[in-house]
């Protein structure tokens, strides 16, 4: 299934993107997307009978917004220098470990919301992520087979990256990542049932129409499977957490000098395979 949520920010209602691709309503069938549903199997059930009966309310997408396609998100798990070809252009040796750091969940907005250079940033970057949509509890789990039971879907994400912030500026990569509006997601939750192999999937994303990322999800140093597990190590997925698993390459940081850095007015589209494209004008926070 893919499920998203529409309307004004904050107010958002869920909805469906049926295989036809009319979008239908939810909000009679499930208050919200969120880890509450993820975790219900029944609820889930509901959403897929009525999916498949027809009979859900069609909406009318003009001038609708797509919102986030989840609400209440716990917590955002995001992996560095995830992929072989990143890592050798910005001369990175690849890590022997995962390398994990946070991105806060307010910092998420909707697939074509504006997006804010912040104040004093002459680095803000792009990178189009691969979301990870926790499920099910999970805590020390054994496997790489297991893990992905975890795993409720996955969803197109922006990790907007303040370089100066992240690694000019002393301490974590944090201050770089969590400026307003740091991180798209959406426009679907498109349900781990039809995402066969994430280790199969063309990400890409332009900037101003230039093809900037062309890159898969193969090129990943440590796979989904082994993320959710690894992660699970070190603390507990919930329900409606989301790991952001790393870019490929084709970042600003990793052009040669100047770098072509965002500013205000640069418009920058992202996709992946199957779940769906982004667009956003970039702003001045």
């Amino acid at each position: 299934m893919k499920l998203l949520r529409v309307g004004t920010a904050g107010a958002e209602r869920p909805a469906l993107l049926d295989a036809e691709g009319v979008l239908r309503d939810l909000s009679e069938v499930v208050p919200d997307i969120d880890g509450a549903l993820l975790a219900d199997e029944a609820a889930l059930g509901r959403v897929r009978e009525a999916a498949e009966a027809g009979s859900l309310p069609v909406l009318d997408t003009a001038g609708l917004r797509i919102g986030p396609p989840l609400a209440r998100i716990g917590k955002i798990v995001c992996i560095g220098l995830n992929y072989h070809d990143h890592a050798r252009e910005t001369g990175a040796e690849p890590p022997a470990e995962p390398v994990i750091f946070f991105k806060a969940a307010d910092t998420v907005v909707g697939p074509h919301d504006t997006v804010l250079v912040p104040r004093g940033s002459a680095k803000t970057d792009w990178e189009v992520e691969l979301a990870v949509v926790i499920g099910r509890t999970a805590r020390y789990v054994e496997s790489r087979e297991a893990a992905l039971e975890h795993v409720a879907g996955y969803a197109v994400s922006h990790d907007v990256s303040e370089r100066e912030f992240q690694l000019e500026r002393g301490g974590t990569w944090d201050k770089g990542k969590n400026c307003e509006t740091f991180n798209p997601l959406g426009p679907w939750l498109v349900t781990a049932d039809e995402v066969p192999d994430p280790q199969k999937l063309g990400l890409r994303l332009w900037v101003n129409g230039e093809l900037k990322q062309d890159g898969t999800t193969g090129e990943q140093i440590f796979a989904v499977s082994e993320v959710v597990r690894y992660v699970s190590q070190f603390m507990t997925l919930y329900p409606g957490d989301v790991i952001n698993t790393g870019t490929p390459a084709g970042v600003a940081l990793g052009e040669p000098e100047p770098k072509p850095f965002l500013k205000a007015g640069d418009v920058v589209e992202l996709e992946i395979d199957g779940l769906g494209r982004q667009r956003q004008e970039f702003g001045s926070a």
